[in-house]
């Protein structure tokens, strides 16, 4: 039987590392495929194949619109290069990539909600008093007028009193850093004007001289955990492998100097997962969520990602209670990367999810197995005095990667906004995250998941600082080339030349948390008779 081609919708490492896994795990039945990516992509992808007997396919999309990606995936279905796609980005939702290929007769190819329903993530309002009506628990919230301090004072103040905490969120789309924690009266006022500095021309975008709505949740600080789920059109659904992502740059708590990223790193399994939870969370938010959906006529294959919060038992570690702070319509980034390393059958999930069966099919999950990927991001420095991700970051400057020592590692790097420079024959840094660092562990017989984390995360660090990847600053790429001119005309001596090239070999302008995994070493002494389900 011919291999089924899926495809994964989207420029990053998700996207990435999704194709990988289904091109490379399940090889006898699918090939993995990446829609867009990054020019980069491609020469990373063949660098670690090598040898090897998998195939990955790229289609490129030139620009950023709906109608490029749609007119390059109709054209591969219609070339029969493509069986089905998983439409990773939301915004691409937003803007009805689904509604396209479904009015070009593809339908039933694509994995992702329509136009129409988007407002599940993109309006979080909405989407908050749509669940409160499905009876999904939600967080406490209000919604006030961005624009009126007074009212943002008297809700955030209660709020701390009551709950200990309160979060503003911008209501629509932000990439993952509309979220602003407040736990002290004092700072509500510089946590607004850094709000309406970042938001204030999309507000009146949107809402011009009328009321800016705006949400503020109770914080609770309970255990934060979120569920890919793969959803079919008759409504079964399967809750992947959990995972926990690293949104602050930084390690500690949120704050002026440690903002909100995209996602600094991503561990799998949760600490916390148990089949307990799973059980809960498919009870009190899948089922009456799906309800609703199908009862509003927006329910069709798609991917829901609830962000939650859990209570827990203080004695055994148990889950007692769940709240939904907001639900997404797509994979989360980089939790998707570990959640795709855990499972067997990732590739046999979305064409189940496509033909309506999903009941019939389980997720095949290494339970015996942990997984760590960091983001290597820009760090500071450059022309201009940047001060690396997520504020400001240099681009185009050249990539060094030793394919050969990461794979001795049993490392993966996942390329993320990395582009090919075809004039000069190289990889080249777009900025921001630019590549991931990926490495399952198997946690042994009797073997605590603190100790293997330990290890595996001490991998990949110790990795990081031989320098297996680098991104090379621009001024020191310079000083080398000079060196190497000036070498050629003996104007330098060949010691000089020696301590420039150890200089170029030793410089890297990225940067990561070291962090990542050590929640285990914390949850392992918290609740020492936790046991993994195997």
């Amino acid at each position: 039987m011919a291999k089924k081609t899926i495809g994964f919708v989207g420029p990053d490492g998700r996207t990435c590392m999704c194709a990988y896994t289904v091109s490379t795990v399940e090889s006898d039945k699918f090939v993995g495929a990446i829609i867009k990516g990054m020019t980069g992509m491609g020469p990373v992808m063949d660098a670690l194949r090598g040898e090897k007997q998998w195939s990955l396919k790229i289609f490129p999309v030139k620009g950023k619109t709906v109608a490029e990606y749609s007119s390059v995936i109709i054209k591969a279905f219609q070339d029969g290069e493509l069986d089905c796609v998983v439409i990773m980005p939301e915004d691409l939702i937003y803007e009805g990539l689904v509604n396209q290929l479904i009015e070009a007769g593809y339908g039933d190819k694509v994995i992702g909600l329509t136009k129409e329903a988007a407002f599940i993530e993109g309006d979080k309002v909405k989407a908050k008093e749509w669940m409160q009506r499905a009876g999904v628990p939600v967080a406490p919230f209000k919604v006030v007028d961005a624009k009126d301090l007074q009212q943002v004072k008297t809700v955030v103040t209660k709020f701390i009193r009551q709950h200990g905490g309160a979060v503003l969120k911008y209501p629509y789309s932000a990439g993952g850093k509309g979220s602003r924690p407040i736990f002290r009266v004092e700072d509500i006022l510089d946590v607004w004007r850094r709000l309406h500095k970042d938001y204030s021309q999309n507000y009146d975008k949107l809402h011009g001289d009328n009321q800016w709505p705006l949400l503020i949740e109770a914080w609770k600080s309970e255990i934060e955990i979120s569920f890919t789920t793969l959803v079919d059109g008759k409504g079964n659904f399967r809750i992947l492998p959990t995972a926990m992502d690293y949104p602050l740059r930084f390690e500690g708590p949120p704050s002026q100097n440690n903002p909100v990223t995209g996602g600094m790193g991503a561990i799998g399994m949760h600490p916390a997962e148990t089949p307990e939870l799973i059980k809960m969370v498919g009870d009190k938010i899948f089922k009456p969520f799906v309800q609703e959906m199908k009862k509003q006529g927006v329910l069709r294959p798609c991917i829901l990602y609830p962000g939650c919060r859990v209570s827990i038992d203080p004695v055994t570690g148990k889950p007692v209670g769940i709240l939904v702070y907001e639900m997404n319509i797509r994979a989360g980034e980089p939790e998707m990367q570990v959640v795709a390393r855990r499972l067997k059958n990732l590739g046999e999930l979305v064409v189940a999810t496509l033909e309506n069966r999903l009941d019939e099919v389980e997720p095949q999950v290494r339970k015996d197995q942990i997984s760590i990927s960091l983001a290597l991001v820009i760090g500071p420095g450059g022309p201009q005095g940047q001060k690396g991700y997520p504020e400001s970051y240099t681009k185009y400057e050249s990539v060094a990667i030793n394919f050969k020592s990461l794979a001795k590692r049993g490392i993966l790097i996942v390329p993320s906004n990395v582009s090919w420079d075809e004039e000069n024959q190289r990889l080249v840094s777009d900025g921001s995250r630019v590549f991931y660092l990926s490495r399952n562990a198997t946690v042994k017989p009797g073997q605590k998941r603190s100790d293997a984390a330990k290890t595996l995360r001490n991998t990949l660090l110790q990795s990081f600082d031989a320098g297996t990847v680098r991104v090379v600053p621009r001024e020191v790429d310079e000083t080398f080339e000079a060196a190497k001119l000036l070498l050629e005309q003996g104007n330098i001596s060949k010691t000089e030349f020696k301590k420039a090239t150890a200089a170029y070999e030793k410089a890297n302008r990225l940067d990561l948390r070291r962090d990542p995994g050590r929640i285990y070493e914390e949850w392992d002494e918290l609740y020492p008779d936790w046991q993994l389900d195997t």
